[in-house]
């Protein structure tokens, strides 16, 4: 009951504020373009609650999945109509384009607003994130060893797309399950093709490759009284090598592991200098253990005002790049629509974010802004972008569209609107299933 609750206050919050800001862009350039704004709702369908002010209703309605501003004349066909001053339809094709831009825009904003203020605070970030995708360790089993990949192997490009840092590399593998990759890598100084075939892990069908890249091991806590403490090891350290040869996150623990009442010999940097060490590790049964808590090297991203904006840019301008790609391999069926998230995955996610803390849930709320803003743009009749798509129709032929062109469109949006909203909440219960799609399907 405490977790049904729990999300379904995340989902308000993350919703609430992405429909404020979102409606508010209508409401705020609607006012600002002298048109009469008769309702401002959060939610679809009846009223609630809500208050009125002036001409306008502000109100509560009963489905919180998403919100509207209807405007003074929006979505009437009558023929012949007489229009007021402040009607819609009576203002310039340009105004009426702001007006309905502007949502998405706030969205966008936000997420870059967001995100700048994230990098002023400061966050700590896995330091491999930003590295060279130079491969450090390998599963065994896993698609990058029967492809014949090596450790020090270097990514280059996947599919012909560049790679600089090995979170493109984790996007473009976990956007990709089950896919044939061309990865272009440098090996002893030399460039070679390979071919991996990813598997899909996760409910959510995440591509998988099995290779990592040079993640060093950072102490985040020593317990009192452990081999750790005895041998001088502090938090914050971080392990360079262990007996002169470099120990990386995945190998660390199996390292420990091997050797009990073993003295090992660590490299460790600490403040910028580099110790020697030395831990033995305790017997625990048949292994070695040696008393820390240990998480991949991490660091602290923090800038000044204009350089956490110009970040924020860059990190969102990636983003948007991302979405759209990932739509293109959607339609395409190179990306497994057990990725997309409905209602109900978001607001699991939201969830989590919120008991992570202010900045995961600010983070995410920022993640789903900018998607909701970009989505918004794509020409689909109910979605802004149908409206911003017949406006400019309308500018190109330099006349309106006739009331019963108007209305089919709207009709033919209204199916794929349902459409959709069926099928992204189907895909989001399908997920909880055993068999997925396959446990709607009796034989």
């Amino acid at each position: 009951m405490i977790n049904l609750l729990g999300t379904i206050l995340a989902f308000v919050i993350v919703f609430g504020v992405l429909v404020f800001v979102h409606e508010f862009g209508h409401f705020f350039m609607g006012k600002l373009m002298g048109v009469r704004i008769e309702v401002f709702s959060f939610g679809y369908g009846k009223r609630l609650f809500g208050f009125r002010r002036g001409y306008t209703d502000y109100r509560v309605s009963l489905l919180p999945l998403g919100g509207y501003v209807k405007f003074l004349g929006e979505g009437v066909f009558e023929p012949g109509r007489r229009l007021e001053p402040d009607d819609f339809g009576a203002k310039p094709r340009w105004r009426r384009f702001l007006i309905i831009v502007m949502g998405p825009v706030m969205n966008v904003l936000l997420a870059v607003a967001i995100v700048a203020g994230i990098n002023m605070v400061g966050v700590s970030v896995p330091v491999y994130q930003d590295q060279a995708p130079d491969i450090g360790w390998i599963d065994a089993g896993s698609p990058a060893e029967k492809a014949g990949l090596r450790e020090s192997d270097v990514i280059l490009a996947i599919d012909g797309r560049a790679v600089k840092t090995w979170n493109d590399v984790e996007i473009a593998v976990g956007t990709r399950p089950e896919r044939e990759l061309r990865l272009d890598i440098r090996r002893d100084g030399q460039k070679m093709p390979v071919s991996m075939t990813t598997e899909s892990r996760t409910k959510y069908d995440m591509g998988y490759a099995g290779f990592y890249g040079k993640v060093l091991t950072e102490i985040r806590m020593v317990t009192p009284g452990s081999p750790a403490e005895r041998g001088g090891l502090k938090a914050g350290d971080v392990i360079l090598a262990i007996d002169g040869q470099p120990v990386y996150f995945y190998k660390f623990i199996r390292t420990l592991e091997s050797h009990p009442e073993v003295p090992l010999q660590f490299t460790v940097r600490r403040e910028g200098a580099e110790k020697a060490l030395t831990v033995t590790p305790r017997r625990e049964g048949k292994v070695g253990k040696i008393g820390v808590m240990q998480a991949a090297e991490s660091k602290v991203k923090k800038f000044g005002f204009g350089r956490a904006l110009g970040e924020s840019y860059k990190e969102n301008k990636k983003l948007v790049f991302l979405v759209v790609d990932f739509l293109k391999n959607l339609v395409t069926g190179q990306t497994s629509a057990r990725q997309i998230g409905g209602p109900l995955e978001i607001a699991n996610f939201s969830y989590a974010a919120l008991k992570m803390g202010f900045i995961a849930l600010m983070s995410w709320i920022a993640l789903i802004s900018l998607q909701l803003g970009i989505l918004n743009l794509f020409p689909i009749p109910v979605l802004d972008g149908g409206q911003l798509f017949v406006l400019i129709i309308e500018g190109i032929f330099r006349r309106d569209l006739g009331p019963k062109a108007r209305q089919i469109w709207m009709q033919i949006g209204f199916v794929i609107f349902v459409v959709l909203i069926g099928f992204v909440l189907l895909n989001d219960i399908v997920k909880r299933l055993p068999n997925g799609w396959n446990s709607l399907w009796p034989f």
